[in-house]
């Protein structure tokens, strides 16, 4: 990599927004009242063009005591999302529902002519995100997955050294990340329970690690999966030492790992947790036939980048290592982008931030982990046509 093409890659890029119409207001619904529905509406209320108009939530009284807590007024309140979908002429809504309660929600939104922003994963089943996708298509209307990383200038320096070919031919992706502790039970026990998870640490932040390679390599198509799943720290009482009865509830993984064949002769090694006897399970590395890429992980690990990106390669005939910028990002900044993006692809008329199709990849490959993990074998990866 010469060193006139790295410069490109060493600017720290502004950013590029629409410019926004505030004349134009959308009209905004918030399906789901929890925590994550908190950073949509502080995001939207920065937005000039978009007004939260109606919001729904299972509990009685939970959507009108959260927007009180905001200070938003004038928000009409639902128990039931249907209602409010057919009671208010919607532009918008916001998914921020537990993860089985998605597709049902996507999809009577997108019927009745609504555009979606869906939080992630796309959905807790493969059949319910091939329900969503083939409701986007039939409705003509917009969905988009809410994975805020795809926002992050060091996630899109990562797919323009990809793209750009200076890696040469990609054939081994390894993910990293993970955390020592961290299951999130901050806010209850839905994340964790079965019936309103689906999917544990996979689909949780598993779905971010996968998205940041898979983007990165233009989302190839993923052909078989050898997997395996655990949950030897989420089912011990003294996980949670506030509420040592959750152990009982937990019924998703903690730990996944795999290694994913890709079209196009690359391999995926995969791996990530909630919980386990390490700090990390190490940095994302792409290698290339012409050079590798390290992607530092973070102690955390939710999708960001945890320092400089580093690009190995040869120049001159000498093996050298090649530093470029970083600049920390904040999350709440990474979601006013995802908010933004997709308000201005709404009115736009252009494609979404995070096409479905994509994340039904993804979703895909979760899906495959599982049932080669409860087999114990390699098994074919499963695309559902839309």
């Amino acid at each position: 990599m010469g060193s006139a093409i790295l410069d490109r890659f060493k600017t720290i890029r502004p950013d590029e927004d629409a410019v926004v119409d505030p004349q134009r207001k959308l009209r905004v619904g918030i399906i789901g009242t929890g925590w994550i529905a908190e950073a949509h509406v502080e995001s939207l209320l920065r937005c000039p063009d978009a007004q939260i108009v109606a919001a729904a939530d299972l509990e009685e009284g939970k959507a009108a005591r959260f927007f009180e807590k905001m200070g938003v007024e004038g928000v009409h309140c639902y128990t039931d999302h249907v209602q409010m979908l057919d009671t208010e002429h919607l532009d918008v809504v916001s998914v921020c529902t537990y993860n089985t309660a998605h597709a049902v929600c996507t999809i009577d939104a997108l019927r009745r002519g609504v555009h979606v922003l869906c939080e992630k994963p796309i959905s807790a089943t493969l059949a319910d995100a091939q329900a969503m996708c083939r409701a986007e298509k039939e409705s003509g209307k917009l969905l988009s997955i809410g994975v805020q990383p795809r926002m992050s200038k060091a996630m899109q320096t990562v797919k323009e050294i990809v793209q750009s070919g200076e890696l040469g031919k990609v054939y081994y992706v390894q993910s990293g990340g993970g955390r020592r502790r961290g299951i999130p039970t901050p806010f209850g026990t839905s994340f964790i329970e079965k019936d309103t998870a689906g999917v544990g640490a996979m689909g949780d932040i598993g779905c971010y690690s996968l998205d940041m390679l898979l983007n990165a390599l233009g989302y190839p198509k993923p052909l078989t999966v050898t997997g395996y799943k655990s949950a030897f720290f989420g089912t011990r009482p003294d996980s949670y030492p506030a509420h040592p009865e959750y152990a009982k509830l937990f019924g998703v993984d903690d730990f996944a790992a795999a290694f994913i064949r890709l079209s196009g002769d690359i391999v995926l090694d995969f791996r990530i947790a909630w919980a386990m006897n390490m700090d990390t399970l190490g940095d994302a590395l792409i290698l290339g036939t012409k050079g590798g890429l390290r992607i530092p992980s973070t102690e955390c690990w939710n999708g960001s980048v945890g320092g400089p990106l580093v690009v190995y390669h040869q120049v001159g005939g000498q093996q050298v290592q090649t530093v470029l910028p970083y600049e920390e990002e904040d999350t709440g900044e990474l979601f006013y982008k995802k908010i933004r993006a997709f308000l201005n692809a709404v009115k736009s008329g252009s494609p979404a931030p995070v096409p479905s199709r994509e994340m039904l990849y993804n979703q895909a490959i979760v899906d495959a982990i599982q049932r080669s993990a409860e087999l114990g074998r390699e098994v074919q990866v499963e695309i559902p046509e839309i």
